[in-house]
């Protein structure tokens, strides 16, 4: 069927100016951008008179792979105009699975609904069938968990050879890329070498590499001097997550930041962000890190020599463990076997719980004032959706020490949070920088559903393109377009998508440049975004007239 997108500002995405024209779409792709805006005998016709004519946005840092699969109508992203998301980010992604109670519990705070049918990313491609495309990335955390559990110490060099095994046939089946989350356990607990390796790997399988680096506090920059170092060797292309200056005695750090990375010229060099003052992530990265690691019972016969000592440093979100502190012998087995959960072990064993309150009563930058709860399963606190610790822990006469491990605990240590920790002037400043692409670190696709999610799953790119082009012009309407359209296309090596040209993938979206906005707000999350009329997938109308349609055009990019 000839379709013709008619009567609009073409905005191609490239950050050329808005311009009069038809796109006409045939078979699933652009086959012409015609001048005129009469109507094309034929073809049916979408109006878009009044409203800007744009490629579909990419989200290039994602958790939709833990969401996707049950929620594929995706109608919190159709609502903002995204038609591809790139999950897979912050070293976690649902394969390959070689110990699923053990991956089940580590991505336990992204409240997956999987059937986890699949051992490997084929067989996980296999059973999606969204509303919108999606790319996959192959994560650190499950290659380490799939190779060597979570245990805090180095790999042998055989399970080192395993995850680049894993890393290389997630490759083969389609993985676009390779992502580290270095303030996670178990991936904070590998050494700047053990990354380098992989990323290596990666680099060899033309992967793009994401990380979610070690540190983006006070060590900020010594963790992207660690990013760019690991890429360098293989020549791997980096794309440095979500960009930010976490905790208010480092606001600020991002101009310096910003210099770092511009003053890097031998590599193939990315950066996105979000439009937000908020974090989001699990409570256990308030936690020290050697608490997450299995703590293993010892074996009969056999000695306990890899249990490790605690992790020396600062037990704050944005920081992890020296890494290899407890180097097992090379090529040697583990000595002990991990019982079902460390850290809930841990708690509930006195001296083990004591020593993680005094750890979290160290640190300084705990914050409870600012670290609101997101989700959790059922269970005591379920009723704290949307409060902070602090005003949970004045609730129950606590300190907020307590209070954390008290919630853990209660809810199986799969608690989301949302961490006021950023300002406004930084988050300007990156957004600002014409190397930053828009993404959202998003998961969630339904329009309702429970708990006290971060904005940011419902608004990020009208937000954009509303509050900060239009409303406070810190860039035009088409530079936006550009950060969230052909810019993270070209992180991905892709040029048939993020631009309206004749040959292109025919994702499109109709918006309202004067109506657009973001209504989801952190007290009242659960508001779809507005502005968006109609949106392509594939030439075909997921979202007409600003209501879902339910077709199901979207895939697997590989």
């Amino acid at each position: 069927m000839l379709r013709a997108v008619t009567g609009g500002l073409v905005v191609d995405g490239t950050g050329s100016a808005p311009r009069p024209g038809t796109v006409l779409v045939e078979r699933g792709r652009i086959s012409a951008v015609l001048p005129s805006t009469e109507p094309v005998s034929g073809a049916e016709v979408i109006d878009a008179t009044g409203n800007i004519v744009a490629p579909g946005f990419i989200d290039l840092h994602s958790h939709a792979d833990f969401s996707l699969g049950s929620s594929p109508a995706a109608e919190s992203q159709l609502a903002q105009g995204v038609t591809t998301l790139v999950a897979g980010n912050c070293g976690w992604s649902p394969f390959p699975v070689t110990d699923l109670e053990a991956l089940k519990a580590g991505t336990a705070f992204l409240g997956a609904q999987h059937e986890w049918s699949w051992t490997d990313a084929a067989g996980f491609a296999a059973t999606v069938e969204p509303a919108v495309n999606l790319a996959l990335q192959v994560g650190h955390c499950t290659l380490r968990i799939a190779a060597m559990g979570s245990a805090r110490r180095a790999p042998s060099a055989d399970e080192l050879r395993l995850m680049q095994d894993l890393l290389r046939s997630a490759a083969d089946q389609g993985a676009v890329g390779f992502s580290t989350g270095l303030i996670y356990a178990p991936g904070a607990y590998a050494s700047p070498d053990e990354v380098a390796a992989l990323v290596a790997t990666a680099a060899e399988c033309g992967l793009l590499y994401s990380t979610h680096i070690r540190n983006e506090g006070a060590g900020l920059l010594d963790a992207l001097d660690e990013a760019i170092a690991a890429a360098r060797p293989g020549g791997a292309r980096l794309e440095i997550s979500h960009l930010k200056a976490v905790g208010k005695s480092n606001h600020g750090l991002v101009t310096a930041a910003l210099e770092r990375l511009d003053a890097v010229t031998d590599l193939d060099l990315g950066w996105d962000a979000y439009p937000y003052t908020a974090t989001s992530t699990t409570l256990t990265t308030r936690l020290p890190t050697w608490a997450l690691a299995d703590w293993p019972t010892v074996v009969e016969g056999q000695s306990d020599a890899h249990r490790g000592a605690p992790a020396a440093g600062r037990p704050d979100a944005e920081r992890s463990a020296p890494a290899g502190d407890q180097p097992g012998r090379e090529g040697a087995a583990p000595a002990v076997r991990p019982t079902r959960s460390g850290l809930l072990d841990r708690l509930a064993d006195p001296a083990e719980r004591r020593r993680i309150a005094d750890a979290l009563r160290a640190d300084v930058l705990l914050s409870p004032e600012t670290v609101v709860i997101a989700s959790l399963p059922p269970g005591r606190y379920e009723d704290c959706r949307g409060l902070s610790l602090a005003e949970i822990a004045q609730r129950d006469g606590v300190d907020a020490a307590e209070i954390v491990l008290r919630i853990l605990e209660s809810h199986e240590a799969a608690v989301s949070v949302v961490n006021h920790a950023m300002r406004e002037e930084d988050v300007t400043t990156v957004l600002e920088h014409p190397r930053t692409a828009i993404a959202s670190d998003g998961w969630i696709m339904d329009a309702t559903g429970p708990g006290h999610p971060h904005p940011r799953n419902f608004g990020t790119f009208p937000r954009v393109l509303g509050h900060y082009a239009r409303d406070r012009g810190i860039f035009t309407l088409a530079e936006a377009i550009r950060r969230m359209t052909s810019l993270p296309a070209s992180r991905l090596g892709w040029s048939d998508r993020g631009v309206i040209k004749p040959g292109a993938i025919a994702d499109l979206v109709v918006l309202d440049p004067h109506h657009i906005a973001d209504k989801s707000t952190y007290d009242d999350p659960w508001q779809l975004s507005i502005g968006v009329h109609h949106v392509l997938v594939a030439g075909e109308p997921a979202l007409t007239a600003g209501v879902p349609t339910g077709r199901r055009a979207g895939r697997v990019i590989a």
